[in-house]
Formats: structure tokens, sequence, C-alpha cells
């Protein structure tokens, strides 16, 4: 009785067996991923019906905030699949095992492609305000944000073709679910995916502190804007360090799995290491848009409205909003 319990199946001889945890550290975790799971799912379908719904909102900067609210939602939504395997066993198949591996690595590459574009937009912004109105506009955003999207998508789908070809065809044992990529491949997509991007994302708001400085300096020196090469406003500079901060949570929580698949010592991992990684990426997601809650002033009032339903009257879209 005691092997057919730590079993998967306990029907069939090829199971997988269940890792041995103590019982309250598997509660601790499922009760801790089920509520960052479905606050996630909150709080980012605010984001999205805020940024949607009132027409003030609809900035450049704000489409790239949707576009990540958006990932880290099908983040919140896939945290229940990640549940699911908190007890070691997978009982939804070889098909949709492959199908959550390839979207939570579309969904990490094209939130890292998000902040790429962010600090693209920043860098803009803060190095050269005069122009930034004609070159970052709304329709240049959202074709980015749609060849980032379609860019991951595609490529993720050449790395796990393998896997997505023949669903399964790695596993061991029945209950487990596993793809593997090719070794060269995959430090392919990680040079591209995840050190590349954070190399621009570093210099990029390397400048952008640069120019911060310099602006703060004037400032105190009593210097005109006329005076100064670039004049920069007040809000850009806040949307720069609050998206700073946002840049900087994202880096923190994603690069402790990345610095562990560059040096290949994913396999030292005991199961409550591995269980503390992941929850860091999903705990990502979440925080995001407590970010926003604490610094945007807009984001604040958009809740009441959603909650109160005043954004169910007519024209709420045309609300003001600052």
């Amino acid at each position: 009785m005691m092997e057919e319990n730590e079993l998967c199946f306990p029907q069939l001889n090829t199971s997988c067996r269940k890792p041995k945890r103590p019982h309250y550290e598997t509660m601790l975790i499922y009760v801790l991923l089920s509520c960052i799971s479905v606050l996630t799912v909150i709080l980012n379908m605010l984001v999205i019906v805020s940024i949607s719904h009132f027409r003030q909102l609809h900035t450049p900067t704000n489409l790239l905030l949707l576009s990540l609210a958006v990932s880290d939602l099908f983040v919140g939504l896939l945290m229940f699949f990640q549940i699911m395997l908190i007890n070691g066993c997978w009982y939804l198949g070889d098909i949709l095992c492959v199908m959550y591996q390839y979207l939570a690595y579309t969904i990490t590459a094209a939130s890292t492609g998000t902040m790429v574009i962010i600090s693209i937009d920043r860098y803009v912004a803060i190095c050269y305000p005069l122009h930034y109105s004609s070159k970052i506009t709304q329709k240049r955003v959202k074709v980015c944000v749609c060849v980032c999207w379609i860019y991951s998508a595609i490529v993720q789908c050449l790395i796990l073709k393998d896997n997505l070809k023949q669903p399964g065809r790695y596993n061991s044992c029945y209950g487990e679910c596993i793809i593997v990529v090719n070794y060269i491949v995959g430090y392919i997509d990680m040079t591209f995916s995840f050190i590349v991007p954070i190399a621009v994302i570093v210099v990029l708001y390397f400048r952008i502190f640069v120019v911060a400085v310099s602006q703060a300096r004037a400032m105190r020196s009593h210097i005109t804007a006329a005076t100064l090469q670039r004049s920069v406003k007040k809000s850009e500079l806040k949307a720069a360090r609050t998206l700073g901060v946002v840049v900087l949570v994202f880096l923190l929580c994603l690069c402790p799995y990345f610095c562990i698949a560059i040096t290949g010592q994913d396999h030292l991992l005991n199961v409550s290491s591995a269980t503390f990684v992941i929850f860091l990426i999903y705990l990502n997601s979440c925080l995001n848009p407590i970010i926003y809650t604490f610094v945007y002033s807009w984001f604040r009032k958009s809740i009441k409205l959603i909650v109160t339903l005043q954004m169910q009257q007519p024209d709420s879209c045309d609300i003001n909003m600052m």
C-alpha cells in the first residue's frame, strides 16, 4: 500500500514515483502559488481593462505596459498547471505538457522583449525628448509589440520542434512532464533571449541614469531649461524611475533561473531550490501591477472606477484619469 501511494498512477508499472517531500512544505507551496496565481490574474486584468477602456491612457508607454500585463496574466493562468506539479506528477497527458512548456517559454521570451522595448521607449524619452513624439508613436509601438510576440512564438516553436512533433518522447516514466532541448540550440536561445536583451537593457538604463543625474544637477544649479541641451519633463523622469523599478524586479526574479541554466548546474538543484526559483518567476508577474498601484495615480483611480462599476456609465472611457 505504501508503495502504491508513492506512485503517480498506482495501476501502471511504468508510473513515476512522487518525490519525497514533507506534507507541510507541500501545503505551504500549494497555498502560496494558489494565492499568487489568483492575485496575479485579478491585478493584471485590472491593468488590461484600465488601459484598454480609458482613452486618455492610450499612450505608447502604456501600450507597452498593456503587453506586459497580458504576458503576466498568462503567467498567472499557467501557474495553475504548476500547482498541479507540486506533488511531482503530471495528470493531463503529453500533449498538454508540451503545450504548457511551449506557452511558458514563449511568454517569458515575449516579456523579455517587451522589457527591451520599454527600455528603448524610456531611452528616447529621456535622452531625445524633442524627438520622442515623432519617433515613438502608438502605431510603431503596436507593430513592435506584435513583432515581439510573433517572433517569440516562432522561435520557441523551432526550438521545441522535436518535443512538439512527438510529445512525451523524453519522458522516462508515465506521469512525467519534461522537455529536452539540443545543447547548442539551448545556448543560442539563452544568448539571444536573455543575455543580449539584458545587456541592451543595462546599457540603455545606464545612459538614462547619466542623463537624469545631469538634469538634476542642472536644476539644482538654477540653470534654466533654455540653456540645457535637452529638456526632460518631470513626468517622463518619474515614468523612467517607475519602469526602471519594474525592469530591476524583472531581472532579480529571472536571473536565478537563467544563471543556473547558463552554468548547467540545474541537475544539482534539490526539489525545494527548484521550486523557489520557479516561485520567483511567477512572483514577478504579480509584483508589476502592485508597483503600478503605489506609483501611478491613474491606476488607483481606474481601479476605483472599475470596482464601483462607474466605468459602465456612458462616455466613461473619456473620463480624465490624470
